[in-house]
């Protein structure tokens, strides 16, 4: 699941899609550190890791 939004441009004569979005594992990791830690800019940098919060998450809980 991803939320994303789509920007079609013009490269040499063909359609080129460009996609930016966050993603499942931004999302976990946002929602995670929050839980845990109760601070926006902690959620924030968690998110820019994703994956890598989520699975040191897992690693780590109690």
């Amino acid at each position: 699941m991803s939320f994303s939004f789509a920007c079609f441009a013009q490269n040499q004569g063909s359609d080129t899609v460009i996609k930016s979005g966050v993603g499942l594992g931004t999302v976990i990791a946002v929602v995670l550190s929050w839980d845990r830690n109760k601070s926006i800019l902690w959620a924030i940098l968690h998110g820019i890791f994703s994956w890598l919060y989520v699975i040191y998450y897992a690693l780590t809980r109690d």
